[in-house]
């Protein structure tokens, strides 16, 4: 099962599609709330590909580093559409990540996140997510402590969605995201990630 086929299985759950009414954010087709996903990982991944500080911040912002020509929603398009894959010198996701497979993005977005909530005081809800049994909530205050404010203001910029209801949708849905992610109770290798891509 691919990562589009994951989250449009959760947009379209038993609850019925969640993003909020005259919410639009630019992702070709692509609801806000999948954009905001698929945002965070790959903001969280960037943070990986652009090194980082001895205090754990990104030496440059995620939300500009090497992403001039397509911002977040470039990312986010490349690592949901063809050609995904190609490590063009010039472009797709591999060009804007120093040759980078959308399954290192996934993997190492992924790994980065779990680590903010660990280092947030969050890990326990964020380990229910990983591992097998029920999922535990996370509000959406906490979320923003665990994410951080320069991902939330990115992903908010690119989807058109207020923080209330980024960080609304994001605390309904990212917990599952991340179920559906480690189905084996583990964070994905990158080749294994390559095969939800």
């Amino acid at each position: 099962m691919g990562l589009l086929d994951i989250l449009n299985g959760m947009m379209a759950g038993p609850r019925g599609q969640s993003q909020p009414s005259g919410a639009s954010g630019s992702g070709g087709g692509m609801s806000p709330v999948t954009m905001a996903l698929m945002g965070l990982l790959a903001y969280k991944a960037v943070k990986s590909f652009t090194g980082a500080s001895a205090a754990g911040q990104p030496t440059a912002d995620p939300a500009s580093a090497g992403m001039a020509s397509g911002g977040l929603g470039g990312i986010v398009g490349s690592l949901l559409g063809g050609g995904a894959g190609s490590g063009a010198a010039g472009g797709g996701l591999g060009g804007l990540l120093g040759g980078s497979s959308p399954g290192a993005v996934v993997s190492s977005g992924l790994g980065n996140l779990l680590k903010d909530f660990q280092n947030g005081g969050y890990g326990q809800a964020a380990q229910s997510w990983v591992g097998q049994g029920a999922n535990q909530e996370i509000a959406p205050n906490d979320l923003a402590k665990a994410i951080g404010p320069d991902a939330l203001n990115a992903i908010a910029q690119q989807t058109g969605m207020n923080r209330d209801d980024l960080l609304a949708s994001l605390s309904q849905h990212l917990p599952e995201l991340i179920n559906q992610l480690t189905p084996n109770g583990r964070l994905p290798t990158e080749q294994e990630a390559s095969r939800m891509v």
